[in-house]
């Protein structure tokens, strides 16, 4: 068989494979990479109430302590900062090196980063959230590393038909994590309210932080690596990609084992491409000009979706204690204890995670085969707008109807997952050729961190009161609730207009989506 046509054979054989035991389990295994992923991303704005009235507690004030402008910025946004790097980094790495022999680093970044954050020491608040900080950026550089990895991994084994649901699947582990990361919140702050009950605020300043606050915070932030050690082993059993030991790679022998595992049957071997290195310069890089003709609309339409799609997205989950005050949904903080606030912040958080944003992403899996990507990101960039404006034009109404305020914000994150916060991860890892996936993947990521960091930063003084005398203590007047939630809406309404750059990938093989079959058959690839 000609080298050509056995390299499409055995692409062909992945294409049309029947689903197995082990797509199921690599859905468990990259899953669980994201479940913690959005367990350490999220959790942290739990607690950041709880940190400004532990560290920065002021005698005499008449409001709770509060992280400074700058310490909360950072606080929030280090981890994205940290997570926009390893995207880049370890998405060149995993076509570089192989998608599998940089999968473990990250999780293991990932897993001593977050027991490293609790542990995080200092004689002074400023010195705690200097090591914090340093620890959490870090932390994001691992997580960044998951994303281009797992979703490149999962492409790569699934056939044609399932490939979008896996991909999504691995994705919505996601859900599970925000989910998690209430629960444990919800467990911990229930358990030390019990043993250590204190006065609210108004009661007795003082009091109303228990000096054990301060484990509190450190429990939540650590059990996050409890789900990354507990998969090392599977992640580092698990084998190379057969596309990318056939087409990048070139090791014959390599493909016939990793396609065995895979697809559970022997493949003989002379099916196996003959390895043999590529003739030089016919396999175009990225900088080139005819990766640009090819695929650079493409690499724009996926870059800035996700860039526009994570200014909202992250906008709305980080800051969603700071929304339910605003509205009522939470009581003021001078009503309530530290641990008290903790609870209920974390109380609101699962609530959202289960009524909008898990069901959003399964929604997903099941429908992205049947519809396609294209479809669904344009269903969720339009209602994502359409809720945000319902909630921002009769804002004063929500503020005296927080239920009501807290069902239509519910919606806008349903509409987020199953929209296009899972189809502009899916996308990527489809529409590249192999040499070129994990990096391109990596780039799109990276360009939604930088959405998600102007989401973090941006919302945290944009969403102030427009009465300097209303604001968090620190922060300049900003546009207000009401306005913010109308340059979202905007911003969602671009995300439509760009998906329009973005192919539809549903039904085809990654080679024909990539043109790498061209290729292949006019021997660029062997």
């Amino acid at each position: 068989m000609a080298n050509g046509q056995g390299q499409l054979h055995i692409l062909q054989l992945l294409d049309n494979g029947k689903t197995k035991f082990y797509h199921f389990l690599a859905v468990m295994i990259a899953g669980m990479g994201f479940f913690t992923d959005a367990y350490d991303l999220f959790c942290i704005s739990l607690v950041t109430k709880l940190l400004g009235r532990i560290y920065y507690h002021v005698d005499g004030s008449s409001k709770p302590g509060s992280l400074p402008p700058n310490v909360a910025a950072a606080v929030n946004g280090v981890a994205l900062c940290g997570t926009l790097a390893g995207q880049l980094f370890f998405g060149w790495l995993g076509d570089k090196l192989g998608r599998k022999r940089v999968y473990g680093i990250t999780l293991m970044l990932m897993a001593g980063c977050s027991i490293a954050s609790g542990l995080s020491f200092g004689g002074s608040p400023r010195a705690v959230m200097a090591t914090l900080c340093f620890f959490r950026f870090w932390l994001g550089f691992g997580i960044g590393g998951d994303y281009p990895l797992s979703a490149t991994i999962m492409s790569e084994y699934s056939n044609k038909k399932t490939r979008g649901g896996f991909i999504a699947a691995v994705f919505a582990m996601q859900g599970f994590g925000i989910l998690g990361g209430g629960s444990v919140a919800l467990g911990v702050s229930a358990i030390f309210r019990k043993f250590y009950p204190a006065p609210a605020f108004a009661i007795d300043p003082v009091g109303s932080t228990v000096p054990q606050a301060d484990y509190v915070w450190r429990i939540i932030l650590m059990i996050g690596a409890l789900p990354a050690i507990l998969t090392y082993y599977w992640r580092m059993k698990m084998p190379e990609t057969p596309r990318y030991t056939a087409l990048v790679a070139k090791n014959a022998h390599k493909t016939h084992e990793d396609m065995a595992k895979v697809l559970q049957v022997e493949i003989p071997i002379e099916d196996q491409p003959v390895q043999e290195s590529p003739p030089p310069g016919n396999r175009f890089g990225l900088f080139s000009k005819e990766f640009l003709h090819r695929h650079g609309l493409h690499l724009l339409g996926t870059a800035s979706t996700w860039f526009l799609l994570d200014i909202a997205f992250y906008s709305q989950n980080l800051f969603q204690k700071d929304i339910f005050s605003a509205v009522g949904w939470l009581p003021n903080a001078k009503t309530m204890s530290a641990l008290d606030e903790l609870y209920k912040i974390a109380r609101a958080q699962f609530f959202i995670a289960l009524c909008g944003t898990v069901p959003g992403y399964w929604f997903t899996v099941v429908l992205i085969d049947l519809i396609g990507r294209f479809t669904i990101q344009m269903i969720g960039f339009f209602f994502m707008s359409v809720f945000m404006l319902a909630l921002a034009i009769p804002y004063h109404h929500w503020t005296l109807n927080p239920l009501g305020f807290a069902i239509l914000y519910g919606a806008t994150f349903f509409f987020a997952n199953f929209g296009p916060n899972s189809t502009t991860f899916v996308v990527p890892a489809e529409i590249f050729p192999a040499r070129l996936r994990s990096t391109c993947h990596g780039i799109s990521a990276a360009s939604g961190k930088a959405g998600a960091i102007i989401g973090a930063f941006g919302f945290l003084y944009a969403a102030q009161n427009q009465d300097k005398s209303k604001a968090n203590a620190g922060y300049p007047a900003g546009i207000g609730m009401r306005n913010s939630l109308i340059v979202l809406a905007v911003i969602n309404m671009l995300g439509l207009l760009c998906t329009l750059l973005v192919p539809e990938p549903k039904g085809k093989s990654l080679e024909e989506i990539s043109q790498e079959n061209e290729e292949i058959k006019a021997g660029q690839l062997q």
